[in-house]
């Protein structure tokens, strides 16, 4: 069996792995138009020069030898023959190609500038999405004043901190009404916006940009928000706009949509032995999120029947300023037939969303030990309704017992 993977990120190298454990013997390729493996979630840490690019990476040193791997290094894919089974590479002189019985792509995503006036034409406007992005922020920030970080979601909140690292005072703009409102409520938010507010970073928030300013050489020099006033920027990082490196697949047969790949639960596209995952697809990007997806495709591939629970595909960890949090699910509740079972102690927040028992969302700030607990009775489905003391004062021993083999199991009797 001869397998390809396209993409090294957190889907791709994952998917290498279980691969290699499942298919000992399999011809296994990894195409790459990186030259190294790191992580994208930490990127802020070599920004600020609290990590070096080696530690940067999540692979082992002997990643290639160890699970037997070609990789192909600084390669990208320009398209495919489904019929022939075959990837088409642009490297070298010209094109090559590159048979498989089995293909996954995992080739992530990009930076994607929306339309507001003046952005795409200015100059001294980047991306956060990988290395080169983060090398050029780095040295364009050492003769900038007026840093302004465009989005306020996890990335944006990375690269904040980033420049806060490197010493540098920067301001945030964001559309929705609190920062990283996809994962935190407004009280665990405030918590965040307090702390960055006292390190000097400024925000504005539930307002975007809608025009961006030159100098006489094409420079950003300042920007026009929505609600009419003017921000001066002579550096803009833009973390906003995503969009998924789908454009190889053009005229391929692949289903896409306006997010990315479709999949379906097995990580299968619409096209036999070809699958997805990671942020190719727009649906998940987060880690956790696309190293599962990985593992499923990779699992389905080599003949194993998996299916992906991605109920709670929006675990969300963060530590920002000292700061950590886990959200799990919904931040918020859709309406009142949800209930919210709080706990505000100040640096300690906690708070579970539920129906009918079943827990749907959770934010846990300032101590995450409860999180084992919060996860087991997600795993075991237990009805948190049925609870009879305050469901944060509960441990392992009010719930479950413990096997032979010391595993754990709930009784609900």
């Amino acid at each position: 069996m001869r397998y390809v993977v396209i993409g090294a990120s957190a889907a791709g190298v994952n998917a290498v792995r279980e691969l290699r454990r499942l298919q000992p013997d399999a011809k296994i390729l990894l195409v790459s138009k990186d030259e190294e493996i790191y992580s994208r979630c930490i990127l802020h840490h070599y920004m600020g020069g609290i990590r070096t690019k080696k530690e940067l990476m999540f692979v082992e040193e002997d990643f290639e030898t160890r699970y037997k791997v070609d990789w192909m290094r600084g390669v990208a894919c320009t398209g495919l023959d489904v019929h022939e089974k075959r990837v088409c590479l642009s490297q070298g002189a010209g094109p090559s190609y590159l048979s498989y019985d089995k293909l996954l792509l995992a080739a992530g995503s990009r930076t994607f500038l929306p339309s507001v006036e003046g952005l795409r034409e200015a100059g001294g406007v980047f991306g956060f999405r990988n290395m080169e992005d983060v090398e050029q922020i780095v040295e364009a920030s050492a003769a900038a004043s007026h840093i302004v970080v465009m989005g306020g979601g996890l990335t944006g909140m990375d690269c904040v901190a980033g420049f806060l690292h490197m010493g540098k005072s920067c301001s945030l703009v964001e559309m929705e009404e609190r920062l990283l409102a996809k994962q935190l409520d407004d009280r665990s938010a405030s918590a965040y916006q307090k702390a960055f507010e006292e390190k000097g970073v400024s925000f504005y928030l539930h307002t975007g940009i809608s025009r961006v300013c030159r100098d006489g050489k094409g420079a950003v020099a300042s920007l026009i928000l929505t609600d009419g006033r003017e921000l001066p920027c002579d550096l803009l990082v833009v973390t906003a706009g995503v969009r998924s490196n789908i454009e190889f697949l053009r005229d391929t047969g692949i289903a896409c949509d306006n997010c990315g790949l479709l999949i379906d639960q097995y990580g299968q596209t619409n096209v036999p032995d070809i699958y997805g995952a990671g942020d190719i697809t727009g649906r998940s990007p987060i880690w956790p999120a696309a190293v599962k997806q990985g593992m499923v495709a990779a699992s389905n591939m080599a003949g194993v029947r998996t299916t992906e629970d991605a109920f709670f595909a929006s675990k969300s960890t963060m530590n920002f300023l000292g700061i950590p949090t886990m959200s799990l699910g919904l931040p918020v509740k859709p309406d009142d037939s949800y209930e919210e079972i709080l706990e505000d102690k100040g640096e300690l927040y906690r708070k579970v969303i539920h129906k009918n028992g079943r827990i749907y969302g959770a934010i846990l700030q300032g101590d995450l030990s409860y999180a084992g607990v919060l996860t087991q009775l997600i795993a075991a489905k237990i009805d948190v309704s049925r609870v009879k003391k305050p469901l944060f004062e509960i441990d392992y021993s009010d719930f479950f017992h413990t096997k032979d083999n010391f595993e754990f199991y709930y009784d609900e009797t």
